[in-house]
């Protein structure tokens, strides 16, 4: 299947059809990181690490991490998967894509980091007003006993308007939620559908596209549960290379839209304007 497109529309935001969807990604913010082995490739030695990273043209001392919600329009529902890093980044990106927070309908939670929630609430009030707010009931029930301030402060806040779902679950007609766990333990992906068209949306499934999807098998630090990770990553993305279908991952390179090919024990990411 090809992946109808239009070239990116501004830097913050990329819009393209999806049978009767109009899915955008949203570049809500981006983060300067520095020494990559600290995050990606604990179970690998530096030498091979910086190796390997050499080869594929890839810094390891400084490089941009980005953070990329996505906008699904149905015609019936505007659905935000996953809120940025903060207030301000989402609503900057959703306004430069011509949408307000009012617009917003419905918010679906991949998971809980920081990342992904820090976009819910601004001065102790609802950055979404008009917003339903769905999550995965495991990720719901790690995090309500965790102690971790930033769930605290952004998400239990909706505690008596939330809606939890478990793998399988439709959040809305033509999403399926399935459980991804390893990063979190209720992290989740997503099948969207609209008639003959497929995307798939990984989330943190996969964080880098040389540290992650080419080596699945590395270790990342931010992955509760490492060997559950590496098992998630190499199922979610084996199962995208091998039905061709297209994903997002919150953290590929912007416009984070692309597809995967099975590649020496791992797999090749090319951007959807670049595959063949």
């Amino acid at each position: 299947m090809t992946l109808p497109e239009t070239a990116p529309s501004a830097p913050l935001w990329h819009s393209f059809r999806l049978g009767d969807f109009r899915v955008t990604t949203l570049l809500s913010g981006t983060r300067e990181m520095t020494d990559a082995h600290a995050t990606y490739g604990l179970n690998v030695d530096a030498e091979t690490f910086e190796r390997i990273s050499r080869e594929a043209g890839q810094p390891t001392d400084r490089w941009s991490n980005g953070f990329t919600p996505t906008l699904v329009e149905t015609g019936t529902e505007t659905v935000l998967f996953d809120t940025g890093l903060t207030p301000e980044g989402i609503v900057t990106a959703l306004t430069a894509s011509g949408h307000s927070p009012e617009d917003i309908t419905l918010i679906v939670l991949t998971h809980m980091h920081a990342d992904h929630i820090g976009g819910l609430m601004q001065n102790g009030r609802p950055v979404f007003p008009n917003a339903r707010l769905i999550a995965g009931g495991r990720e719901w029930d790690h995090w309500a006993m965790a102690g971790n301030d930033g769930f605290e402060r952004l998400v239990r806040p909706f505690a008596r308007h939330i809606t939890l779902i478990e793998d399988g679950d439709s959040p809305f007609p033509g999403a399926t939620a399935i459980l991804a766990p390893g990063h979190t333990p209720g992290h989740m992906a997503f099948r969207l559908t609209s008639g003959e068209a497929r995307l798939m949306l990984t989330a943190d499934t996969a964080n880098h596209a040389l540290w992650s999807v080419s080596h699945p098998d590395w270790e990342v630090r931010f992955d509760i549960d490492k060997a559950r990770a590496i098992e998630t990553r190499k199922r979610i993305l084996g199962q995208i290379a091998d039905e061709g279908v297209p994903f997002i991952g919150y953290h590929m390179p912007f416009p984070a839209v692309g597809f995967l090919e099975r590649d020496a024990g791992g797999f090749r990411f090319r951007a959807a304007g670049d595959r063949p």
